[in-house]
């Protein structure tokens, strides 16, 4: 069952033609990636999903209903949240005033408590600092708190931008388990990321981007053969 479809995106940034017709589609319970270079228009991409860039032509649909015009506070309560490139956490918070600020859309405070206590189980060391200011964490913990952060709105699709970057190997392969162990528990993902080793080897399906167009697609497998794929972005001769 399709989740998350774009039609025919376009999205400018004042003159500028970031976006050249992008049509790409995430089914529920997926993992689904999109990798490309620096400027590609990865989190472009996801911006205009979220509303944050809206996209000029072309339409976004969340469960074939139109959201390409809706603002981005009410694309969250419909189940779309996105963990940031950079992280962008609140650094003078605490942890759990960052995560409190992930559940602004949610009223119910049973479900808010159960979100927390889920975050928690999936990230022990943000319980460790739940006092602590945000900006005080590592950078392998700010990103657990961007990703328990976006995780408390109760999505139904989690977008991911370059959740990765800045960190060592070790912490990357612990990030990225945990992203596999949230879809195992029935999150579906669409993540963008420069490290293509990883990003395909835990998706579904994948997306090459490339100056703003789409020039290839396939199974994470597919892409990971692909000659051109493992050139431009697996660094092989």
């Amino acid at each position: 069952m399709t989740l998350l479809e774009i039609r025919d995106i376009h999205t400018y940034y004042g003159n500028i033609h970031a976006l050249h017709g992008i049509s790409l589609n995430v089914e529920m319970g997926e993992i689904v990636t999109l990798i490309g270079g620096n400027g590609a228009g990865k989190s472009t991409t996801l911006n205009t999903i979220c509303g944050i860039t809206p996209a000029r032509h072309g339409t976004v649909l969340l469960d074939d209903i139109d959201i390409t015009r809706v603002p981005p506070h009410k694309i969250v309560k419909r189940g779309i949240t996105q963990s940031p490139e950079g992280r962008r956490i609140f650094a003078r918070l605490t942890v759990r005033e960052n995560l409190d600020m992930g559940a602004y859309t949610q009223k119910d405070r049973t479900k808010i408590q159960e979100s927390m206590e889920q975050v928690f189980e999936t990230f022990p060391r943000l319980k460790e600092r739940e006092k602590q200011p945000g900006g005080t964490l590592s950078g392998g913990e700010q990103q657990m708190l961007a990703i328990g952060r976006a995780m408390m709105a109760r999505p139904r699709i989690l977008l991911l931008d370059e959740p990765s970057m800045g960190l060592a190997p070790l912490l990357v392969q612990e990030i990225y388990a945990i992203i596999e162990r949230l879809n195992q528990q029935g999150t579906t993902i669409l993540l963008v990321e420069q490290n293509a080793q990883m990003a395909l080897s835990i998706c579904h399906r994948g997306y090459v981007l490339q100056a703003g167009s789409i020039v290839l697609s396939g199974s994470g497998h597919e892409l990971l053969a692909d000659a051109m794929v493992r050139k431009a972005y697996l660094g092989e001769n």
